[in-house]
């Protein structure tokens, strides 16, 4: 037997992979249940976006979604902890609003704040920990000497005893005061459409920005075969399906970083790359690729996800990749792509990566 691997914080990525089916899309009637939206709606903090798709296809797709599809918008603020639990921000955002904040910071060597559907996650060290007096776990594999324990509190503001004169809540007041008390300086996005009047985050003075995607038009590339062949699903082939996933994922990720490697007329000397475009019937094409960088949430991935969906014409394909932030390691987060086969209505072939953290 191969030794267990040593215990580390810093754990290898899963890689899931999903090739199924979604009903009809109802634009008026965002779909929540069922993939590939749950895994849509189960990405936190999302940090990049990028659409690829053929370029014949891209006039309708991006009229449409000039028409139907508003950019991202978010901001940057310097708050303390005790700024966003209390007063008309914790009454109009938290309590009854939808947002989701990032604070700068690690979960490996920093004190990290997020909170994300009403949920505040404190990551923290040992000492931390105990001067703050609140409810927690270890979090991280056990380290050895070198490693320093780390933990996390989990806390539902909007819990009915989230309130002045309980407890629980006056217990965060107080590690407020006492502990998190260093400004620091946020992500803010409020998912939801009408901003409260008067705005509890202008006294903060936030700097705004907005998400405006940025377009790399008629690239030539070198297209394998996208569809996954009917004798694989039909004989429930899972090492052909995982050989599949595995080669269309790469290329995927080479079309996102604007590899030299999947042009049409790459030569690169053998000796330095050996990569090759996968399958033999390989076809020279055009491609665009629009991309969102910024502080994105889950539902405008999913409204955009189902605006491509009806603005493209049904052979065509697309793949739609999303990468969240990075709490721990740079390079270490979740990552979500789903490719659209062309002359598969319906069908839709799904990566999941789940980081460590």
């Amino acid at each position: 037997m191969f030794p267990a691997a040593a215990p580390s914080i810093y754990q290898s990525p899963k890689c899931l992979v999903t090739c199924g089916s979604m009903g009809h899309v109802d634009t008026n009637q965002a779909p929540r249940k069922g993939k590939p939206w749950s895994s849509v709606m189960s990405l936190d903090f999302i940090h990049k976006v990028d659409l690829i798709l053929p370029t014949e296809a891209y006039d309708a797709v991006n009229e449409h979604l000039a028409n139907t599809q508003k950019p991202p918008r978010y901001s940057r603020v310097v708050m303390s902890l005790g700024d966003i639990v209390q007063g008309d921000f914790f009454t109009e955002y938290i309590r009854k609003g939808d947002i989701m904040m990032l604070s700068e910071g690690q979960t490996t060597v920093d004190t990290l704040f997020t909170l994300h559907e009403g949920v505040l996650t404190m990551f923290v060290d040992k000492e931390t920990f105990e001067r703050a007096g609140l409810p927690g776990k270890p979090y991280g594999p056990k380290g050895g000497r070198a490693s320093k324990p780390r933990w996390v509190i989990t806390l539902n503001l909007r819990d009915p005893s989230m309130i002045r004169g309980k407890k629980g809540y006056d217990r965060l007041i107080y590690a407020c005061k006492t502990v998190f008390t260093q400004p620091k300086t946020w992500l803010f996005c409020d998912k939801t459409i009408q901003t409260p009047s008067p705005d509890p985050l202008q006294p903060f003075f936030p700097t705004a920005f907005t998400s405006t995607p940025n377009l790399s038009r008629g690239l030539p590339i070198l297209q394998p075969s996208l569809e996954v062949g009917p004798e694989v699903l039909a004989e429930n082939d899972r090492e052909a399906l995982e050989w599949f996933a595995t080669e269309s994922y790469e290329w995927v990720s080479l079309v996102r970083l604007g590899s030299p490697r999947v042009e049409s007329q790459d030569s690169i000397d053998p000796y330095l790359s050996r990569y090759c475009v996968p399958g033999e019937a390989t076809s020279a094409s055009k491609i665009c690729k629009l991309s969102w960088e910024g502080f994105m949430s889950a539902p405008w991935l999913r409204g955009l996800l189902m605006e491509v969906l009806a603005a493209c014409p049904s052979g065509t394909w697309f793949s739609l990749s999303a990468t969240c932030f990075s709490k721990s390691v740079s390079g270490n987060s979740d990552d979500l792509t789903i490719l659209k086969p062309p002359n598969a209505a319906g069908k839709y072939l799904m990566w999941e990566i789940k980081a460590s953290d």
